[in-house]
């Protein structure tokens, strides 16, 4: 599928994958193509929408410069998904599952009652922000959040049961990316050059939020697994573990840049991905086609079409419960997410058409007898 939107009049284009884009996130893409130093264009994914300073769904490669903004306050956050060779989990064996899941991953602002040991903490880089948040990240290590994080189980279009959990570097990142935009305001920059202090710290602490941010995801699914195998014999056949907010060192039409993947999934050549959808719509196992228009990106998600509050005015609890149950889960068994609903994100297939260039989607997932679990 072809690029859906060409900005010229910027000093940079601005190249739109999405013929469904709110015009606020189109002011920032522009607001961006004439004052960030760009190589060559900016990239919208199929799912842009409003963000701070950068639309979600954004990449940008910057030269020799790194924005705290155009990463996001979620460091590292990210998908993580995993086969098993199960093709089908009894309902009552699910819920005993889903109990145990509950019993062993916090959610929502719940952090451990009992700090979780990685031997990452040992290199960590000694700077301030990380030194102050690092006695209370030991209790966030393996703990799901909020907001449009989650943990579903699935049935694959290939047969087989996947686990589905979405979840970033928590405090500890958001605490670290605060920090670096407040200094960021202080000197009155959107961005650090790279060659700076300033540049090469944050992306010191960038990179270790989202080594955090891959561990932390780890654990999660690790209990994950061990509930599954005290209620089911069932073993783990794929796992992928990826981030999409993120800065990193690549080249890009012959320079190199620091591209900003901003809600944006890395999809080089044959580069297994992960696009999640909305509560009780599909998700997709993806294989990148390495476009370099997209500058080897793709979605990362199905993205927002109403903000939250605009979602609890509009869609009704009925609505939210008939999404769920149309679909044949037992919506009873979860928390009611009106914020989170299939109405209040774009149509997930549509998106998936609309990059049809950036991806190949290997498997279809559909939401398994259970809705999510969210924090």
């Amino acid at each position: 599928m072809p690029i859906k939107l060409e900005i010229t009049k910027t000093k940079v284009p601005v190249k739109v994958w999405s013929d469904e884009i709110e015009s606020s996130a189109l002011d920032q893409a522009t607001n961006l193509a004439d004052t960030m130093p760009i190589h060559s264009h900016m990239a919208l994914m199929p799912d842009s929408h409003m963000g701070y300073l950068m639309p979600i769904g954004g990449v940008l490669p910057l030269v020799n410069a790194i924005s705290v903004e155009c990463v996001g306050v979620d460091i590292g956050c990210g998908m993580y998904a995993i086969r098993t060779d199960r093709t089908d989990i009894d309902i009552n064996d699910l819920k005993a599952i889903y109990k145990l899941i509950r019993e062993r991953i916090p959610v929502g602002f719940d952090h451990r009652k009992h700090a979780k040991g990685w031997e990452g903490f040992d290199r960590m880089p000694n700077l301030p922000i990380l030194e102050q948040e690092k006695p209370s990240a030991f209790k966030q290590l393996g703990t799901l959040g909020g907001g449009n994080h989650f943990l579903e189980f699935q049935k694959g279009s290939d047969g087989f049961i996947w686990v589905m959990l979405h979840s970033g570097s928590r405090n500890f990142g958001f605490k670290t990316a605060n920090y670096y935009a407040d200094l960021c305001k202080k000197v009155r920059t959107d961005f650090f050059p790279m060659d700076s202090s300033l540049g090469h710290e944050y992306f010191d602490a960038m990179s270790f939020c989202l080594d955090f941010a891959l561990e932390n995801r780890e654990i999660m699914m690790r209990d994950v697994e061990k509930s599954i195998t005290e209620v089911i014999n069932a073993k783990v056949m794929e796992q992928i573990n990826i981030h999409h907010n993120y800065a990193a060192p690549e080249v890009h039409f012959g320079k190199s840049v620091i591209v900003h993947r901003k809600g944006a999934t890395l999809a080089t050549k044959d580069t297994i991905g992960i696009i999640p959808g909305s509560m009780g719509s599909n998700s997709y196992i993806v294989k990148g086609l390495g476009n370099p228009e997209s500058f080897q990106s793709c979605s990362h998600g199905a993205g927002r079409r109403m903000s939250r509050s605009q979602a609890k005015r509009e869609i009704t609890k009925e609505m939210y419960l008939e999404s769920l149950t149309s679909i044949g889960l037992e919506a009873s068994e979860g928390e009611v997410r009106i914020d989170e609903s299939v109405f209040a994100y774009k149509d997930i297939s549509k998106v998936l058409e609309n990059q049809s260039d950036l991806v190949e989607v290997l498997v279809k997932l559909t939401p398994y007898k259970l809705p999510a679990i969210k924090g």
